[in-house]
C-alpha cells in the first residue's frame, strides 16, 4: 500500500483545533505525535507524561482528541511533534491538508495504543478538584527543582509528583498526572463533572474538549 503523504482536514476550524492541541502538547513534552486515521475520523495521540526506561513507575499519560477529516484515510502514523507543527504554521489560512513530515519516529508508548471500545463507566470527578491536583502539582515540581536542572533531575521530580495518587473518589489511585494532563490540554472545562472509565489496565478521563488515558500497570 503506497503511503499517504496528506490528511485533509475537514475545513479550517478543524486546522485551528489541531494547532491549538500540539501547541500546548510541546509546552508539556516536546516528543512525539501519533495520528490514527479510520475513515473519516481522526485520532490525535500527545504524551504529557511517559516512562524514561523500563521498570520506571512512572504512568503512561496521553492526550487523545478525535478530527473530522474530508476525505477518508486509513493508517497509523508517529512524527516527532515540532515536524508536524512546523507545517501547520506555515499552511495558510484556509488551507485545510496537512502535508505529512517525510520520515516517522520511534516512540515506544505509541506501541501500545488505548482500545476504541468496552470502556466501563466508573463515575465522576469534579472538575474543580482536578483542577486543584494539577495547580498543586505544578507548585510542589517547580519548587522542587533547582536552578538549571538537567534533564535527568526534571524526569526524576516530575515522576515522583505526577505519579502520586489523586486521592479523589471515584478513582483515588489514579495518578495526578492525568489531572495534570487534561488542565495543561485545555480539556477541564470551567466546572461540572469529568467522567472517569476503565478497560484493562486503562482509564480514560472523558470531557467534551478531549481524552486523558492513562496506564500505570496492574496497580491501577
Amino acid at each position: 500500500m503506497q503511503r499517504l503523504d496528506r490528511l485533509a482536514l475537514a475545513d479550517p476550524d478543524t486546522i485551528t483545533d489541531l494547532r491549538t492541541l500540539l501547541g500546548r502538547a510541546r509546552t508539556v513534552q516536546d516528543g512525539e505525535v501519533a495520528l490514527v486515521a479510520r475513515g473519516q475520523a481522526l485520532a490525535v495521540y500527545v504524551p504529557a507524561l511517559v516512562p524514561e526506561g523500563l521498570g520506571s513507575g512512572t504512568p503512561t499519560v496521553l492526550g487523545m482528541r478525535a478530527f473530522r477529516l474530508a476525505e477518508s484515510a486509513e493508517g497509523t502514523w508517529v512524527f516527532p511533534l515540532g515536524a508536524v507543527t512546523d507545517r501547520l504554521a506555515r499552511m495558510s489560512p484556509l488551507d485545510t491538508v496537512l502535508q505529512l513530515p517525510p520520515a516517522e519516529t520511534p516512540a515506544s508508548w505509541a506501541g501500545v495504543l488505548p482500545p476504541i471500545g468496552s470502556w466501563e463507566d466508573l463515575g465522576e470527578y469534579d472538575a474543580e478538584a482536578l483542577r486543584a491536583v494539577a495547580e498543586s502539582g505544578m507548585r510542589a515540581v517547580a519548587e522542587a527543582l533547582p536552578a538549571n536542572s538537567g534533564r535527568p533531575v526534571v524526569a526524576s521530580v516530575r515522576s515522583r509528583v505526577w505519579a502520586a495518587p489523586c486521592e479523589l473518589k471515584p478513582v483515588p489511585e489514579l495518578p495526578a498526572g492525568a489531572a495534570f494532563a487534561a488542565q495543561t490540554l485545555g480539556f477541564l472545562p470551567p466546572a461540572g463533572p469529568v467522567k472517569v472509565l476503565r478497560s484493562g489496565l486503562w482509564h480514560r478521563l472523558s470531557t467534551a474538549a478531549g481524552q486523558v488515558l492513562v496506564r500505570q500497570g496492574a496497580a491501577l
